[in-house]
């Protein structure tokens, strides 16, 4: 992923801070930054910590858009999610940056490393779009199954290994893939009883190779 200060000195970053009027946040473990958020569009930098955006659709369930890390972009501008359709938890003591997204396209400032932030922010949008169509390929899947074995599959691809990492814990994993909970713990230990998979905590292991025909069903 593409850290939006590449290629700019911390020096540089002040000016750009100041340039763009931006706000630091700090927002305490646990606490939703979303009401803390006023404008619409905005982009937001995670400069330490890790928030999750999640959506509660109609019935109260939960489905989780994002994570994110430090130096991660987020904001409505790189979703169609508008503030009153999400919310934004800290899941630790986070610090972040937001801009007005207005602002930054108005700037047109001739320095350097305004036009390389822009550069940057141009490249993680078409990021973030690759990944969400990556989420989308995944919610299409008719089957619990189908969508574990796709979810592995682009972290597979991503941490080019067949040892992967997940980002969050098994209840988030269910909000992020859109299923029940208990119904994907029973799919798993039938992968894992099945020889396709070995689970050790978040570390998943993949026993099938990627041309093989489990992976051909999908």
């Amino acid at each position: 992923m593409t850290n939006p200060f590449d290629q700019i000195s911390e020096k540089n970053k002040e000016r750009l801070f100041r340039l763009l009027e931006a706000d630091t946040l700090k927002i305490d473990a646990n606490k939703i930054l979303s009401s803390l958020v006023k404008s619409d569009d905005f982009i937001g930098i995670i400069i330490k910590g890790y928030i999750q955006i999640r959506k509660i659709d109609y019935n109260g369930n939960r489905i989780i858009i994002d994570e994110l890390e430090e130096n991660q972009v987020f904001g409505n501008t790189l979703s169609s999610l508008k503030n009153n359709e999400y919310e934004i938890l800290a899941k630790e003591e986070t610090s972040i940056i937001l801009m007005d997204y207005d602002r930054i396209l108005k700037s047109e400032s001739p320095k350097e490393y305004y036009n390389r932030f822009i550069k940057n922010l141009l490249k993680i949008i078409s990021e973030k779009v690759k990944e969400q169509n990556a989420r989308i390929e995944i919610l299409t899947k008719r089957t619990i199954r189908n969508k574990l074995l796709e979810y592995f599959r682009i972290l597979s691809q991503k941490q080019s290994s067949k040892y992967i990492y997940l980002p969050f814990n098994f209840t988030d994993l269910a909000d992020y893939l859109a299923v029940d909970r208990s119904a994907m713990s029973r799919e798993l230990r039938y992968l894992k009883e099945e020889g396709f998979i070995e689970i050790k905590g978040k570390k998943i292991t993949l026993l099938y190779e990627k041309d093989s025909a489990l992976y051909q069903n999908l």
